[in-house]
């Protein structure tokens, strides 16, 4: 069930299996450009649920108000780590695995790579593909941050105090390189679709510098990117159900063929396009792991 207010969209699932809430808000239109929005959510199921975590081109924190989230090792299926007040997940090109011990409750920020960048105050290389603990990225602030969202009388109030936060970083933070402000948005405007080579004329650098520059402050190469921007859209159609056929939709999003989509399926989401529509929860609820 989905109800809409002013400030927030809420999506409901209960059944037998347990449920959940999830809670969307918007950023301050001053965040536009560094952050794509606010997510509350409050789960309990009977039993633990796994979930496949799919890589997209974002920069993810969780701000947990337990039990904490444990992220397993989706090779091995050893535990990765345990952030009893939240994490930060850098950008990745291969999916992770979050598991409950039957319920969950906290928040979830999803910035854009600038965004990011210019919030945590750091090269993004230092973050790409690894989850750091909420008190390494933000010291001191990261368990207060927490405790402020945890006694906030609502998910509204919740989502003005992120508000308030990110904007006294974001913007009085030093302004990211001019050259990754317009990679990132060329290659978001284009849907991953220009070639690297374009960049570079339109930057007047060579190939090499943009992908240099790219790597060490966004923590991925601009094709990488393109990947990920390209592959955030076909998981898009899929879950609106809109799509007439896999071929079709590959064509519509820059890949050259069938095979190559799922060639791409396969690396970021562990199977093929089939398996991951077998494997989504209801009301937008995730991609189950087992």
């Amino acid at each position: 069930m989905t109800t809409q207010s002013p400030h927030a969209r809420v999506v409901r699932q209960a059944s037998e299996q347990g449920g959940w809430e999830l809670v969307f808000g918007t950023p301050d239109a001053r965040l536009r450009e560094h952050v794509h929005d606010y997510c509350g959510y409050r789960e309990s199921t009977p039993g633990p649920v796994r979930r496949r975590e799919l890589p997209a081109p974002q920069v993810v924190l969780i701000i947990d108000f337990g039990p904490p989230l444990r992220i397993v090792d989706p090779r091995t299926g050893r535990p990765l780590g345990r952030h009893p007040v939240g994490f930060v997940a850098g950008l990745d090109d291969g999916y992770s695995i979050t598991e409950t011990a039957g319920s969950m409750n906290g928040m979830q920020v999803n910035f854009t790579p600038v965004g990011a960048r210019r919030f945590f105050g750091m090269p993004l290389h230092h973050l790409a593909r690894q989850v750091v603990g909420l008190e390494s990225v933000l010291g001191a602030e990261g368990p207060l941050l927490t405790e402020r969202l945890v006694e906030a009388p609502s998910w509204e109030a919740r989502f003005a105090l992120l508000d308030q936060l990110l904007l006294s970083r974001i913007l009085t933070a030093p302004e990211a390189s001019p050259v990754i402000i317009w990679t990132w948005q060329r290659l978001r405007a284009s849907g991953g679709q220009v070639e690297i080579g374009e960049l570079a004329r339109e930057l007047g650098f060579s190939q090499k510098h943009v992908i240099a520059r790219c790597g060490q402050e966004l923590g991925l190469t601009p094709k990488l990117l393109a990947r990920l921007i390209r592959f955030d859209r076909v998981i898009q159609v899929l879950k609106s159900g809109a799509a007439e056929s896999q071929a079709r939709l590959a064509l519509e999003q820059g890949y050259f063929d069938q095979a190559h989509l799922i060639r791409d399926f396969r690396q970021f989401t562990g199977g093929p396009p089939g398996e991951f529509l077998r494997r989504r929860l209801p009301a937008l609820g995730g991609t189950r792991a087992d």
